[in-house]
């Protein structure tokens, strides 16, 4: 029944971690505090445009990174209607449904975007 421990050759004066000691001090890691980013103060329509083009990119690289993860199209596109980008938010909807034509959340996300204003 002992067949299981194995004996380690540690070097004098090492420390030996376990499992759950790694374990533990990941989790709380995770629970540590991150300051917010500082809010970024945008002054006129370049700066604007790059700064949706570099979030764009975030968004599109996590899309990209696992499509089939519904909660990042979900982010994306409120984050167009946010700056009332609503076309867009319907196509990022629509690109979500061809990823998965059954989650039902995202139909009912892009039923409520308006199309009235659609630029």
């Amino acid at each position: 029944k002992q067949w299981y421990q194995r004996r380690v050759a540690l070097r004098p004066g090492a420390i030996q971690i376990t499992a759950e000691q790694l374990l533990r001090e990941a989790k709380e890691r995770q629970l540590e505090i991150v300051p917010p980013p500082p809010r970024q103060k945008i002054t006129d329509k370049t700066e604007l445009a790059e700064f949706r083009m570099r979030k764009r990119k975030v968004f599109e690289d996590n899309i990209r990174k696992n499509r089939a993860v519904m909660s990042n199209w979900i982010k994306y596109a409120r984050w167009e209607e946010e700056q009332q980008e609503f076309q867009r938010a319907r196509s990022i909807y629509e690109r979500a449904l061809d990823v998965d034509h059954r989650c039902i959340p995202i139909w009912l996300k892009k039923k409520k975007v308006p199309t009235a204003t659609l630029r």
